[in-house]
């Protein structure tokens, strides 16, 4: 099968899974890395050239085959591939192929879902193992010869090395180069900013802009003018021509943050950007073509708000053509450890402090903790426990005696505390200087009246 075409059978079945299937062979094209997707029937819906050996090659019929004829040289299906638990196990987000089963001898490495526009898995696509396949026979010798290639800590500022984060560089590596629109989710806090950073650092758009906006903290009219532009006049306050962040982002990423939180009528601006590959500055009746990759990302699931129909189903698909999933600190907590030395020895160095240690004790309250802040929270936690303890070891009695939840709890309720004092002192001092006239002390204190009597009574101030 061609790298230059996609299979009839895959765009008539679905639009999302056609659009991916589009993008995976735009970025598989040319790659050393074997790359291949297969439907539920494990018929080979598209493979890259560099997944067919000469022999593969001239004795399968590419347009017809089954991944067990074509890569493991099999007449009848492998009885226990692991791949399978990608249509068997909803929710699954990736399989290890590289241990159990016999399907292993196709020489699959790991498997991930395709979802569809209902939300079904349709097909996966299978990353296989770089050196060439062997034959059935040779497979165990050849992986005693060549243990599998060591576990990577980092892609870019990325860290990790659990399976689950080992996933997602494969993940990332393999969507970088592509101009294909690439959608990250996960909760706050996980790090999809530095994720965007990282597609954006390993493609070769590194040295033209990385554009980053929060569709959530501006209102429509104003994310508009940000992104599109505006012309002279357009509105009040418009006393010159404006670029929007889509051109400033040219040929490079523009980062578009937050972007469940959009609404209705923004989202049908945006989609049409998307498709027609252009912008209208606000006022302006040109419109300009515009070269920039769009990353999105949000801490919501965005199928599920397609399903309550608060989000654009069309621009769903034209934003998750490659979908990458951040995971949370609690499903990577062995890669705790490895965070917090990171963490600790950045900390010192901002704070010209020397590296501290970290006792066993406290690195293991460190990884039970619950961190439902993921890992902004662990760095945050780290800095304040190295600014605030002194000593060759980092203290955090606090967190092991009582959790770091707690600890947070009682922080914001002193900060609580202190705002409430803050304020009942400013009112009291108003009311003082206008010698108790309560519509002169609102005026002073810039709030309405209403508000002076309903913090009045709050603060029991007679």
């Amino acid at each position: 099968m061609s790298d230059a075409q996609i299979p009839a059978a895959a765009l008539s079945i679905d639009p999302i899974i056609a659009a991916r299937i589009e993008a995976i062979m735009q970025l598989a094209q040319g790659l050393s890395d074997r790359v291949a997707v297969m439907d539920r029937s494990f018929n080979v819906v598209y493979a890259n050239e560099a997944a067919w050996s000469e022999e593969q090659a001239a004795r399968t019929n590419r347009s017809h085959a089954k991944c067990y004829e074509a890569f493991a040289h099999r007449t009848d299906p492998c009885g226990t591939c692991p791949a399978i638990k990608v249509f068997e196990a909803p929710g699954v987000e990736c399989v290890s192929c590289s241990s159990g089963g016999d399907g292993t001898a196709c020489g699959m490495r790991q498997a991930f879902p395709l979802a569809s526009s209902r939300g079904e898995v349709g097909s996966m696509l299978v990353l296989f193992k770089k050196e060439p396949v062997p034959t059935t026979r040779e497979v165990t010798s050849a992986e005693t010869e060549h243990p599998p290639s060591a576990v990577r800590e980092s892609l870019g500022d990325l860290i990790g090395r659990s399976p689950a984060m080992q996933q997602l560089f494969d993940m990332t590596s393999l969507v970088a180069d592509s101009s294909a629109a690439v959608l990250i989710q996960g909760e706050s806090g996980t790090g999809k900013e530095l994720l965007a950073k990282t597609i954006h650092g390993l493609s070769n758009r590194r040295d033209r802009p990385f554009v980053v906006i929060d569709c959530g903290s501006l209102p429509e009219t104003l994310l508009e003018s940000e992104l599109f532009g505006h012309v002279k006049g357009a509105f009040t306050g418009a006393v010159a021509n404006k670029r929007g962040l889509f051109e400033e982002a040219e040929r490079g990423t523009i980062f578009l943050d937050e972007i469940a939180d959009t609404t209705p009528t923004f989202q049908a601006k945006l989609l049409r950007v998307l498709q027609e590959g252009e912008i209208k500055p606000v006022g302006g009746t040109r419109s300009l073509k515009i070269h920039a990759r769009v990353i999105s990302a949000t801490n919501k699931d965005l199928a599920d708000l397609v399903r309550a129909k608060t989000f654009r189903q069309d621009l769903y698909y034209r934003l998750a053509v490659l979908p990458l999933y951040l995971p949370a600190l609690r499903e990577r907590r062995e890669d705790i450890p490895l965070l917090v030395q990171h963490f600790v020895a950045a900390s010192c160095l901002r704070h010209h402090q020397v590296v501290r240690q970290v006792a066993e004790k406290t690195m293991r309250a460190l990884s039970d903790a619950p961190w439902p802040g993921n890992v902004r929270q662990l760095q945050h936690y780290i800095e304040r426990a190295v600014v605030t303890t002194t000593g060759p070891w980092l203290v955090c009695d606090d967190l092991v005696s009582g959790g770091v939840i707690a600890e947070d709890e009682s922080l914001r309720s002193a900060s609580r505390g202190a705002m409430v004092q803050t304020e009942r002192s400013r009112i009291m001092d108003a009311l003082q200087k206008t010698a108790g006239n309560r519509l002169k002390a609102a005026k002073l204190l810039k709030i309405s009246r209403a508000s002076l009597y309903n913090k009045l009574r709050a603060y029991s101030i007679e």
